[in-house]
């Protein structure tokens, strides 16, 4: 598939759980207008907002909401048991919350990503992922033709290590939470699997809060258990929610924001020489990915309050409604005719939605910029012939519609890869 072909698209239309061909779909969704009905697994009917500047606008509506209260689906029982998608609506923590409470909860975990915290991890960022280049360097040597996958032995471990170390997770846990992680936001595991997956993550997570409990340190799961004895009102159901959030979303986005910004690079080498030459940054080289190939592509949920026009779609009150980041980075309205195209040199004022916007724009996004640049530049610093070693065609979509990425990168770490 190239960049210019498109899907034929009809409406309603019926989204993959199986996370193909996202990019095309998205260029015949965009032709439809800026909010599309589609159909969720499920049979559950949804809009997603494909557009940039109308999913700007719509992020910011104060007439949008997040708390399933207002899901009339949900609440009307017209849902089919066990929809694996009810975790995402019904979970109680940041993502679902609103006004006051929501300030609330930000409030908490806005501790640990104030700019001053977040640069003193820079030199563990550096450490951990210069450890991992040299176990990259012995697991290449000792593999089949070299052949490596860097998803699995790079992009993942640098991101988890550094959230669970940020929350006082026991790296015993680490392994366990990734597979958990993988299972809920998988839109193409049955509802079995999913619910499995949720109740296993939070007796994990209790384990970890009794760990720290019983041993607090200069984490932000003791400083959110502190802040609860000291009648913060942060539930224990809440407690446990925010830390799923941030296990899932501090380490998934990035997990895929690195893959995706290797493959890129791997697919245009012209625009992996300029990097390399100095002639543009690494930070760069992340905004460019961000914007080309989000991380995270249909996320839900949000839901009007009120009948809202969105373009030219009305979407009624209390429908599920999807943010498509990866849509409006492309949309050629906001980005021009070569917005589907990778240039790290691309000028432009209009800033990539990938961390969403407005109050609930992504708190950790700080942090990873920080651990995707460094982790590209010492990359390719280390190993600046990587390549593919399969055509990019080759590589498995990530099984789901809500995360964005190849489900494995193997590579070559001193080129002759695929041609």
């Amino acid at each position: 598939m190239t960049d210019q072909q498109r899907c034929p698209i009809s409406l309603p239309h019926r989204l993959d759980p199986g996370g193909a061909q996202q990019h095309a779909v998205n260029a015949g969704l965009r032709e439809h207008g800026a909010a599309v009905p589609v159909i969720l697994p499920g049979e559950v009917s949804a809009y997603a907002v494909v557009r940039h500047e109308e999913l700007k606008e719509f992020l910011q509506d104060p007439a949008v909401a997040k708390d399933s209260c207002h899901f009339a689906a949900l609440h009307a029982g017209e849902l089919p048991a066990n929809w694996p998608l009810t975790a995402f609506a019904t979970v109680q923590g940041m993502t679902t919350a609103d006004g006051d409470e929501h300030r609330r909860l930000r409030g908490l975990v806005s501790k640990a990503f104030t700019p001053r915290r977040v640069e003193a991890l820079r030199p563990r960022v550096q450490e951990r992922t210069g450890a991992l280049l040299d176990q990259l360097e012995a697991t290449a040597s000792a593999a089949p033709g070299g052949v490596i996958d860097l998803r699995e032995h790079f992009a993942l471990p640098l991101p988890l290590g550094v959230i669970c170390e940020l929350l006082g997770v026991n790296t015993a846990h680490e392994k366990r939470l990734h597979e958990l992680s993988h299972d809920i936001v998988s839109t193409a595991a049955s509802p079995q699997r999913a619910r499995a997956a949720t109740e296993e993550m939070y007796a994990v997570l209790s384990q970890v809060a009794a760990e720290r409990r019983a041993a607090p340190g200069d984490d932000l799961t003791s400083a959110l258990i502190a802040a609860r004895e000291e009648g913060d009102r942060l539930t224990e159901e809440e407690l446990a929610a925010t830390l799923l959030l941030m296990i899932i979303a501090g380490h998934e986005t990035n997990l895929h924001l690195i893959t995706n910004a290797v493959r890129a690079l791997s697919a245009h080498p012209e625009q992996l020489a300029l990097a390399l030459s100095g002639q543009v940054s690494w930070d760069a080289v992340v905004e460019e990915t961000l914007r080309y190939d989000s991380p995270v592509s249909y996320f839900p949920f949000r839901y009007p309050t009120a009948d809202l026009p969105v373009g030219d779609t009305v979407i009624p009150r209390g429908a599920p409604v999807l943010a498509s980041y990866t849509a409006a980075g492309r949309d050629p309205l906001a980005y021009g005719p070569d917005a589907d195209q990778f240039d790290v040199t691309r000028k432009t004022d209009v800033r990539s939605l990938a961390f969403s916007h407005g109050a609930h724009y992504c708190l950790g996004a700080p942090l990873a910029r920080m651990e995707s640049t460094i982790a590209l530049e010492m990359l390719y610093a280390r190993f600046p012939g990587i390549t593919l070693a399969v055509p990019e065609s080759e590589l498995p979509p990530h099984p789901s519609f809500i995360g964005n990425s190849t489900h494995t990168l193997p590579v070559r770490l001193t080129g002759g890869g695929a041609a």
